[in-house]
Order: C-alpha cells, then structure tokens, then sequence
C-alpha cells in the first residue's frame, strides 16, 4: 500500500521531533530516567539482555580472581547501586570487584559491572572511584553492548568483516554466533560509546551528589599512568585513550550541562577505611601472610620442625615407644 506524501511527510516530521526531543532530554540532567538513551538497532530485547548478562557473569567468575570481602563488596555494591538509582537504566546492577593489580572496570549487558582492585588503588577519592562506576553504568544505560553484537550480526549477514568483529563485544557477539567461545575478560567499545558514556556518567555523578571533576581527576591519572606504566592500564584503553582531548571534553560538558550544586561529596571516611582495608591485605598476601594470623611453627618429631631460617629446633625430642599389649 502507497502512503500519500503528506502521510510520509508527517511521519517523517514526527520522527525528526522525537529525535530532537530525546536529544534535548540528553543534554538536561533533570529528565534522567525519563527519557531513552539507549535509542540503536538492537535485536535484543531486555529480558534477552539480562539474560546474555547472567550468562558472560557466570564466565567470568570462573575465569577472575574474584575479591569476596564482605566490608569492600558491600560497600562498593552501595555505591554502585546509588549511582544506579540516579541513571538512565532500566535493569537491575550486581557490582563485584576482582583482584588485579591492572586498572580497569568494565560492565556486561544486563547490569553486570566490575572492578579491579589496582582501580581502587589508584582512585585515591570517592568521586574519583563513583566516576569509573557511572561510566560502566552509563554503558549499561545506553544498552551499548547489545547495540555493537545487534551490529555484529547484520554486518555477518552481509558477509562484512567490519573493526567492530576484531575483538571487544563486537567480536565476542559474531563467535557466539557461530558457537564458539571466547573468554570475557574486556570489552571494547568504539570512540562513540566511550564518549557518550562519558557524558551519561558526569550525569549520574552529579545527579548522586558526587562531584564531577572527580570524573576530571581520574581521567588525568589514568592518562599519566599510560605514560609512565602502560601495562598497568587496561588493553581497552588502547583504542580510546584518556588524552588531553577527551579531557578537555569532560571539563566543558561540566560547564555546559551540569547546575552548580551548593556542596558535593568528593570523598567520605568510609572510603578511605575500605582503601586502607584493601592496601592492608594486599601487603599482608606480599609477605606472605593472606590472613594476617600467626603461623604457628610445626610440633618436633614429624620431619618438619625446621625453623624459617634453616636451623634446627633446638628443644629435645621424645624417643618414640611402641606400644606392646
């Protein structure tokens, strides 16, 4: 069936109006959880999403090294999920940390996000460490993974081999295409994503009370550390470094987007407790002490009562008897 012109033309024009409306809401962080970021071709709907999610969080917590302490899960799982309150998404968040000295944070679909323990060591304020958190959320926000595997498979039915299936979620969406398996350790995302996330995330930073210069402030870090240590900055920085540029960016989009606030909390005393907490673990697993108990020295007679420095135990043993009926 033809449709008149007039017909194509108002449709056409309610469609420009709705984009235009949508990016007005983008640019307002008062219309957070009100507005749709997440606007891409996308073959996946939520309940799908959720559950790829559960299923690459299940292949991680195999694959990872993961940190269960109870004071920094539940204290990282509450600062997660606040942020999660003041954002765009309409899925439920599970935040877990991993043990790792590399700096990194990522999320998979579903509202699965996680971090390294070196991103905590290396976030020396709350703000800075509630920065790194939005920007993960703000990928889940904008359904960013699901929208690059909807891509992945219409570029596999066209029989194209674009950047996006050399690696990263693109990459990982085509294999499990084909029934193949590929460890999910890191996600990539284009300068797009990345950009828009950052956006999002100085939003519901600042939209948490969290001061949005702390999204500034770990940026400069993280950046400085690719100069001066590369490997200790996660491989997904590769392709979209934190460079003067995307720097620059954030601090404008500050001023341009974001009211002042009379106050914002850039770091708390329980923050620094559970760093410190954290530190202290680490140092005690250096030397060799993952509990930070005494080790008790093994009982004379049993072929191991060598002291730690070689020598001896120097109390007298008791002769063995046997017992005769």
């Amino acid at each position: 069936m033809k449709f008149p012109p007039a017909a194509i033309l108002v449709v056409a024009l309610s469609a420009g109006l709705y984009a235009a409306d949508q990016k007005n809401k983008k640019d307002d962080p008062s219309q957070i959880g009100d507005r749709d970021v997440g606007k891409c071709l996308n073959f996946y709907s939520m309940e799908k999403e959720m559950a790829w999610g559960k299923q690459l969080a299940e292949e991680v917590a195999r694959e990872s090294k993961m940190n269960d302490d109870p004071i920094l899960s539940e204290f990282v799982n509450r600062v997660g999920q606040n942020l999660a309150r003041n954002s765009d998404a309409k899925v439920p968040f599970t935040f877990r940390v991993i043990d790792g000295d590399e700096v990194n944070a990522f999320a998979l679909p579903g509202g699965y996000v996680y971090v390294y323990t070196g991103l905590l060591k290396l976030a020396g304020e709350e703000d800075e460490f509630a920065a790194a958190l939005a920007h993960e959320i703000a990928h889940v926000a904008a359904r960013h993974m699901t929208c690059q595997a909807s891509q992945a498979q219409v570029a596999r039915a066209a029989g194209v081999v674009p950047g996006i299936l050399l690696g990263g979620l693109g990459g990982y969406a085509a294999r499990q295409a084909a029934n193949a398996a590929l460890p999910m350790t890191f996600l990539s995302f284009s300068r797009h994503d990345e950009s828009e996330a950052d956006y999002l995330g100085l939003q519901y930073m600042w939209a948490a009370g969290y001061d949005p210069t702390g999204a500034v402030s770990i940026f400069e870090k993280l950046e400085s550390l690719r100069k001066t240590k590369p490997g200790a900055v996660a491989r997904v920085f590769a392709s979209h470094p934190m460079d003067s540029d995307r720097i620059d960016k954030a601090e404008k989009e500050i001023q341009r987007i974001l009211p002042a606030k009379p106050e914002y909390v850039v770091t708390t005393l329980e923050y620094s407790q559970v760093r410190e907490r954290l530190l202290a673990q680490e140092e005690r697993r250096k030397s060799g002490d993952p509990d930070g108990r005494p080790v008790l020295r093994v009982r004379p007679g049993d072929g191991k009562n060598d002291d730690p420095a070689g020598k001896a135990d120097d109390r007298p043993a008791c002769e063995r008897r046997d017992w005769i009926d």
